[in-house]
């Protein structure tokens, strides 16, 4: 089970480049099937896999937003400049996660199912990844702004849990005997 979670959440994670809401299924298509002949690729080292990858997801994803979500009310209560490293700290942990778990990658492959509109500004790419045995939903959440046509991830499901909503009971929990400057040392250090 760990090594599914692993591939899927290789699968995800600044310089922002949103998709037009009528080719998000065939960017993020072709993204995947880049990403998947990296993983398949033997000549490759983990580490230029690994940054390989990130080259080709990073641009799609909205880190600030996505951190600015895992924090929850203390984003309103800490300063400008806690929050530009927050956001960089915290990018630089999701990559780190999945560039450590590469090894664990098994050939699975992954199939695009169907995006469906959540909300207004909202969407979500429903895909799945194929093991030998079992089938594990992954769903991308993208987000706009109003009366725009550039979408960005904020979030992704992985088997039914969000990276978001996972991240935030974290943080919340870290921050109720702790200061934020205490989060941004312990991100630090979880980085090096």
């Amino acid at each position: 089970m760990l090594k599914k979670i692993v591939i899927i959440f290789l699968l995800i994670t600044s310089t922002c480049f949103a998709l037009a809401k009528t080719d998000i299924k065939t960017q993020m298509s072709n993204k995947i099937d880049k990403v998947l002949f990296i993983l398949h690729n033997s000549n490759f080292p983990k580490e230029k896999k690994g940054e390989e990858i990130i080259k080709i997801m990073n641009p799609i994803f909205d880190y600030s937003l996505m951190s600015r979500l895992t924090l929850g009310k203390a984003w309103k209560k800490i300063s400008k400049e806690q929050r530009t490293k927050f956001i960089q700290l915290f990018k630089e942990k999701l990559k780190a996660s999945y560039i450590e778990k590469l090894d664990l990658y098994t050939d699975q492959e992954v199939k695009i199912i169907g995006l469906e509109e959540t909300k207004k500004n909202r969407l979500k790419l429903k895909t799945q990844l194929i093991g030998k045995s079992e089938n594990f939903d992954i769903n991308y959440k993208f987000y706009t702004k109003k009366n725009q046509n550039n979408w960005l991830i904020y979030d992704v499901d992985l088997i039914g849990v969000s990276i978001i909503k996972t991240y935030k009971a974290q943080f919340k929990g870290f921050l109720k005997n702790k200061s934020f400057n205490e989060l941004l040392v312990n991100l630090k250090i979880q980085k090096q």
